[in-house]
């Protein structure tokens, strides 16, 4: 499978720019891209597999709907994965690994005062990709990784709706938190995945449906 092709098209997908419900026109993403139907269609049934494309028959390729109900079993998924990742990554990260996280909190401080929903998205899976890697788990980080696909588009969808500087203080928060719990020995740090991951899932069930539960 052409890797290249995979990651850009898996990047529109996640960003909107090809939104939920569109069809992919393969005639001009085969122009694009320079390549035969075949590869374009390994890439297709890898984006099948991962959730994010349907193929209907005799139609094309669509992209995935955002279904609120299934997003939120999949961050019931999540919260037991994050803990699991706090624990391990509490064992196993290194300094250089926290000074990543140090050099990520001050990127995401810049974003403050200029709206950046991509930038915002890119820090965020920066974040999760440093501590799925400190796992030193490399079917926990797929697994980790799977799950965050199939929700990061809600967070994206509702990046527009209420403060912007609130999204944004919010991960930079989360980052802080993180190197100063992993750097007080880490004991809690499973638990606070948890917390953080719950509060996340609060804030998209408020502004996706305006209420609070």
């Amino acid at each position: 499978m052409n890797n290249e092709i995979y990651q850009t098209i898996k990047s529109r997908i996640l960003c909107l720019d090809y939104a939920p419900g569109c069809i992919l026109n393969e005639k001009v993403l085969v122009k694009e891209f320079g390549v035969s139907r075949t590869p374009l269609r390994e890439v297709l049934n890898r984006l099948e597999w991962d959730r994010l494309v349907r193929v209907l028959p005799r139609t094309g390729t669509m992209v995935a709907e955002i279904e609120f109900q299934q997003i939120m079993n999949t961050f019931q998924v999540r919260l037991g994965v994050e803990e699991m990742i706090g624990k391990l990554a509490a064992e196993h990260i290194s300094e250089e690994q926290l000074q990543q996280l140090s050099t990520l909190q001050e990127q995401c401080e810049k974003l403050l005062d200029k709206k950046d929903k991509m930038g915002l998205m890119a820090i965020d899976r920066d974040l999760r990709a440093i501590l799925n890697d400190s796992t030193n788990n490399p079917v926990l980080k797929n697994i980790s990784e799977a799950l965050y696909d199939l929700t990061v588009r809600l967070w994206y969808a509702v990046l527009d709706k209420g403060d912007w500087k609130e999204e944004v203080q919010s991960v930079f928060d989360e980052i802080g938190q993180t190197i100063t719990v992993l750097k007080d020995s880490g004991g809690k740090f499973g638990t606070l995945r948890r917390e953080l991951l719950n509060k996340h899932i609060e804030r998209i069930r408020q502004k996706f449906l305006g209420i609070s539960v």
